[in-house]
């Protein structure tokens, strides 16, 4: 974890989402606000009086869309302001987005790639789906293994702090009951994908499996992307990384290795041969035989419409 963070020259961030997990429709409501505006749309779309007429929720909720935004890849925070990003445009544009409402299961995945893959923003997303390899765990387990990384690192984060954000991690997945608004009523996005479910006596349990609800599209997304965040890898990845490595699909979706292999070998078909798998010898790989890595952000978008035909 922590070599991704300082070679991504990236901060661990455990705030910003003012604890209200992310709602379907927040994320196409900060889409619309941000191109209803003169570009770049000013820090004033998201805060203040007018945000709380323009979102129709309080000040603190205005906050929290403005962080699921940025951090699900649908705006992008610049020093002059807040502009849509091409994936948002992919999802949300008026006249060819492939999913206005968040209706779709391959939006809810995309999205749990984008919060959960990367430490950037979301780090107790990314630490959960990673680094917490127990099938059973509790909040308890959580928040100690996270104060252990800052204390070790000498970040300075509150444990208050990091328990609020534990709290609402978890509560993305495992939604609580009741609520003091039809916000907070309202299903979290993410809880639609059961990746996490609650036992007795407040412990959680992730599941694994096939997740016949992710579609063949998002995880060839997913596995492009991973494979553009590393430089080195070349045109061939084992399939080991694939299902296990940090920030990998099999891990961020808690794949089982089968399914990873199903998945992959489904790839040549779907990318026309430009990702083949390979097995012999005992050695099974994945050969990119299509665009350089450079080439890899506009191809995985090509490879998403599969998800949304």
């Amino acid at each position: 974890m922590t070599e991704l963070l300082l070679e991504a020259d990236k901060q661990p961030q455990f705030s910003g989402h003012e604890t209200f997990p992310l709602r379907q429709l927040w994320l196409r409501k900060a889409y619309d606000a941000v191109i209803e505006t003169e570009a770049p749309a000013q820090r004033s779309v998201f805060a203040g009086e007018d945000a709380i007429v323009r979102f129709g929720v309080g000040k603190n909720m205005a906050m929290s869309i403005r962080f699921w935004a940025t951090a699900c890849g649908v705006i992008d925070e610049t020093k002059e302001g807040y502009v849509p990003t091409e994936l948002g445009h992919y999802l949300f544009a008026p006249d060819t987005g492939r999913d206005l409402y968040c209706e779709r299961p391959a939006t809810t995945w995309l999205m749990h790639w984008q919060v959960a893959s990367t430490p950037e923003k979301t780090t107790t997303w990314w630490y959960l789906f990673n680094h917490v390899v127990q099938q059973v765990f509790d909040r308890e387990h959580l928040v100690k293994s996270l104060a252990g990384f800052i204390t070790e690192y000498k970040l300075r984060i509150s444990l208050a702090t990091l328990k609020r954000d534990v709290e609402c991690c978890i509560r993305s997945y495992v939604p609580r009951l009741g609520g003091e608004s039809p916000e907070e009523m309202s299903e979290p996005l993410l809880g639609e994908l059961g990746l996490i479910q609650q036992n007795a006596k407040g412990t959680f349990e992730f599941r694994r499996g096939a997740k016949k609800s992710l579609p063949d599209g998002v995880f060839a997304y997913a596995l492009l992307d991973y494979w553009s965040r590393m430089p080195h890898a070349g045109s061939v990845m084992d399939f080991d990384r694939v299902a296990h490595d940090y920030g990998s699909p099999g891990r961020v979706f808690k794949l089982d290795e089968n399914a990873v292999a199903d998945r992959l070998i489904s790839l040549e078909t779907q990318s026309k041969g430009h990702l083949q798998w390979v097995e012999q010898a005992g050695i099974r790989q994945v050969t990119r035989k299509g665009p350089a890595l450079d080439d890899l952000h506009k191809y995985k978008l090509k490879m998403l419409e599969a998800a949304y035909a």
